[in-house]
């Protein structure tokens, strides 16, 4: 894969789309004259040293629109998105959460009380309290209703990289891909599929802590497929270790309702936004440790490997269709903005 460059002399929607305009302009501005440091890795979160183990710390923003959708809102991602994030470098115990709510002038108190119940649900579920926060209030036209920040801190023993795949390790993905994004693009898109299309979005950090219980050191690498989907996490990984991934199209778990709306929508599931999703990086002797474990959770039910890390081209995603490999490629950006 070839690094991403920085051509644009503005700001587009893509940048913020979490594909490969988005890393470019992570390299190209915020990590411009950074040598080294977490803040270089581009990785979930940064690890500081905390006595025995690891103090881990991440930032994460949400623009979604709409604000309520099937299966969640604005105020269950602000919540989950952060503490996903702390549980992909390990950090399952979250130690506390901060919160700053940007709001437009006008918007509806009932809502925001439907928001800020729907964190507090979520924050309980995970057992990650809300400490501290901040709230301000901009004029009409000035802001898009609300706009959420969250920061986390949290505690690992072991720091878990995304830069960790190893050769013969097997990708392992907790459930059915697409269901966040594509949930939210049939609400946009009017497509009447609500009904039966539920976005995932759920704290993992329950989950992961069962998977790393269970595998230990043999969980080489994690890193939850978001903005940019399975396809643009997993490539982001793969060019990190060095390494190529190639994926088994008929193991890869999608729900009938995700089906039929990336058919309507002519999108690749691959390539859409996930919240309540994991992929990791196992190895081969600890995989049906692992899989019994994270199966035996409610939000890994459906837990299944979907291929494996094998030796060619740096990057390189394959998708394995049983009749030949066809190559996967990372977009510029998610197929739908302001997803998350």
């Amino acid at each position: 894969m070839i690094k991403p460059t920085l051509l644009e002399d503005v700001i587009h929607m893509k940048h913020g789309a979490g594909g490969r305009a988005m890393r470019a302009l992570i390299e190209g501005v915020f990590l411009e004259g950074v040598e080294g440091g977490e803040a270089a890795l581009m990785d979930d979160g940064a690890a500081i040293p905390f006595g025995d183990q690891w103090l881990v710390v991440t930032t994460d923003a949400h623009v979604i629109k709409p604000i309520f959708f099937p299966g969640g809102d604005i105020g269950r991602l602000a919540v989950s998105g952060v503490v996903n994030d702390l549980a992909m470098m390990g950090a399952t115990e979250v130690l506390a959460l901060t919160s700053s709510v940007i709001l437009e002038e006008g918007f509806p108190i009932e809502l925001l009380r439907r928001v800020k119940a729907s964190m507090h649900a979520t924050s309980r579920e995970a057992s990650a309290p809300v400490l501290t926060g901040d709230t301000k209030v901009m004029g009409r036209g000035e802001v898009d209703g609300i706009v959420m920040s969250t920061s986390g801190l949290g505690v690992a023993r072991r720091v878990v990289r995304d830069a960790g795949l190893k050769l013969g390790d097997a990708i392992v993905i907790n459930g059915t891909i697409g269901d966040h994004g594509l949930a939210v693009m049939s609400v946009r898109h009017a497509l009447g599929l609500e009904g039966a299309l539920c976005s995932d979005v759920a704290p993992l950090n329950g989950l992961v802590r069962a998977a790393l219980e269970a595998g230990g050191e043999a969980v080489h690498a994690m890193k939850d497929p978001t903005r940019g989907g399975v396809t643009s996490a997993l490539a982001e990984m793969a060019e990190k270790a060095g390494v190529s991934v190639v994926l088994d199209e008929s193991t890869l778990p999608m729900s009938d309702a995700a089906r039929a709306a990336a058919d309507l929508l002519g999108v690749d599931p691959l390539g859409v936004a996930n919240e309540g999703k994991a992929l990791f990086g196992v190895a081969p002797d600890a995989l049906d440790r692992v899989l019994a474990a994270m199966r035996a959770h409610p939000l890994g039910a459906r837990a299944t490997c979907i291929g494996k890390v094998v030796d060619g081209a740096r990057g390189t995603l394959l998708l394995d269709t049983g009749f030949g490999h066809r190559r996967l490629f990372e977009r510029d950006g998610e197929p739908l903005p302001r997803i998350c």
